[in-house]
């Protein structure tokens, strides 16, 4: 038998440098006709109705238009109103107490206008609110003919929903695809929960912390103690007209 060939060893070709750079210049060439946009990545989609729609606290202003009635006085309704927004300015108030009066008004309004001032000063006075705190500034009516009432104003800190109600960048039906896919909820769910809830806080702090716990009755407390331990019940029962207590009746 012949003796197999001895199996050849191939030495690595060693390019030279100008064929190299002439690669490298190609295929930049050919990275440049690529289309497809380069990927990207971002924040996940926001599922809770919280983050999208976030309740902050930011500083607003708050104000009241009180028209002239009559020769300048206040009636029982506007006088409620005023009463309210005077005495949530002393409570919740920053700053000042601002009095916008129109100027530009017909002749025969404008003596109303500056009674109606005058009697609100009165009332601001009374409540409270001392001359440092009030301010009176002037405004032009656009129109003789309008109405053009006083505006009192101030600042205070209120709950408002960071975002705006009414966006729909998503659709909700056969036209987004992916979207519904997904099985996601919308962008505009939760908003306009949000918005009454941050509406009816009386006090915004109260979204941040809560409050602490009051004085308690101690004649209260001493009375449900003693029935504890005489074995009575300390709740208090409660009735309606004309009928037993209603505990008892859901009892039997």
């Amino acid at each position: 038998m012949l003796p197999s060939p001895s199996p050849k060893i191939l030495a690595p070709k060693i390019l030279s440098p100008r064929t190299l750079a002439a690669l490298a210049a190609l295929t930049a060439l050919l990275g440049a006709c690529q289309t497809r946009a380069p990927a990207t990545t971002g924040s996940l989609y926001p599922i809770d109705y919280r983050a999208r729609h976030p309740i902050a606290l930011t500083d607003a202003s708050r104000s009241l238009d009180v028209f002239v009635t009559g020769t300048g006085h206040i009636d029982p309704r506007q006088a409620a109103d005023i009463d309210a927004f005077l005495l949530e300015f002393r409570r919740y108030g920053r700053g000042t107490l601002v009095l916008d009066m129109p100027r530009g008004v017909a002749p025969a309004v404008g003596a109303a206008v500056e009674r109606t001032g005058a009697a609100i000063r009165r009332m601001g006075a009374e409540s409270g609110v001392g001359p440092g705190q009030f301010v009176v500034t002037n405004y032009l009516a656009t129109s003789p003919n309008l109405v053009a009432p006083l505006r009192l104003s101030f600042q205070r800190m209120e709950a408002k929903v960071a975002s705006q109600c009414g966006l729909w960048p998503q659709d909700l039906g056969v036209g987004d695809a992916a979207f519904s896919g997904r099985n996601e909820p919308h962008w505009n769910l939760g908003c306009a929960t949000q918005t009454n809830i941050a509406a009816q806080v009386a006090d915004p702090i109260d979204l941040v912390r809560g409050r602490p716990e009051g004085r308690i009755d101690t004649i209260r407390r001493t009375k449900n103690i003693e029935k504890v331990r005489n074995g009575n019940d300390p709740s208090i029962p409660w009735r309606q007209d004309g009928k037993a207590d209603v505990k008892s009746q859901l009892s039997q």
